[in-house]
């Protein structure tokens, strides 16, 4: 299982958000070129970088910072955040990102899916929150009508490499249904998943392993908080599943 440790970048700073909330985002000392080249250093093999301020208001607003991550350190580089056309996948693509993420874009442009994915293939993952069942759009603020898994269904022929799924209800609240809602999901699906948001000691990190489907993992409060490293969630991400596992 691939690890993603995840930077988040509001106006050019790294923060975290309690709950999704933009209104009290904690913000750490650390700049966001220096975070990722101190988890590269680590032994990061991917890094997973959000510009909030895109996801909060559509569009770039914290190009820079983030492109000199991706020329800065030798890993690829997973961008998402305020991409909703086809020329902001081709900007991305363009200035080095290894894979662009689509959120609210794709629930809303299913074409523009498709399309990103015919243009850019093996590059196009798209990131699908719930809460109380049904995707959340607009930074959790929107409610749609669609479940995880009807999105995930409606993606299937499109070409995506991957789906994020973030479980907000298990972010909220009870630990457990974090994994209930990923285990389901995994096993209505056959794109790759990767889980987002319930990471908080190395245990979870071996449950996750084992869930089918689940390809990576995405972890920004516990690498930031420093409640485990990167390097114990890679050893633990490596260790091999043996069939004893599943008796």
């Amino acid at each position: 299982m691939l690890i993603y440790p995840d930077i988040e970048v509001k106006d050019g700073r790294c923060v975290l958000l309690a709950r999704g909330s933009f209104e009290d985002p904690k913000a750490f000392e650390i700049a966001p070129l220096e975070a990722a080249k101190k988890f590269a250093a680590a032994g990061a093999e991917r890094l997973h970088v959000v510009d909030l301020d895109g996801v909060e208001q559509g569009g770039r607003h914290n190009a820079d910072q983030i492109v000199e991550i991706i020329r800065a350190v030798d890993i690829p580089v997973q961008v998402g955040g305020g991409v909703r056309t086809l020329a902001g996948v081709d900007w991305w693509i363009e200035n080095g990102a290894a894979r662009v993420v689509l959120g609210t874009a794709a629930v809303k442009d299913p074409t523009l899916v498709r399309e990103a994915c015919a243009r850019h293939p093996g590059k196009i993952v798209v990131s699908l929150d719930a809460r109380d069942g049904y995707v959340m759009i607009e930074g959790w603020r929107e409610q749609t009508s669609f479940t995880a898994g009807d999105m995930a269904q409606r993606l299937a022929d499109s070409g995506v490499a991957a789906i994020i799924f973030t479980d907000i209800d298990a972010t909220e609240g009870e630990r457990e249904a974090t994994f209930a809602e990923t285990s389901a999901l995994g096993s209505e699906i056959s794109i790759p998943l990767i889980s987002s948001g319930c990471v908080r000691t190395l245990d979870d990190v071996s449950v996750l392993k084992h869930i089918p489907g689940v390809q990576g993992c995405i972890i920004g409060w516990a690498f930031f908080e420093r409640w485990i490293s990167v390097k114990d969630a890679l050893a633990v991400a490596r260790e091999p599943v043996t069939e004893a596992e599943f008796i």
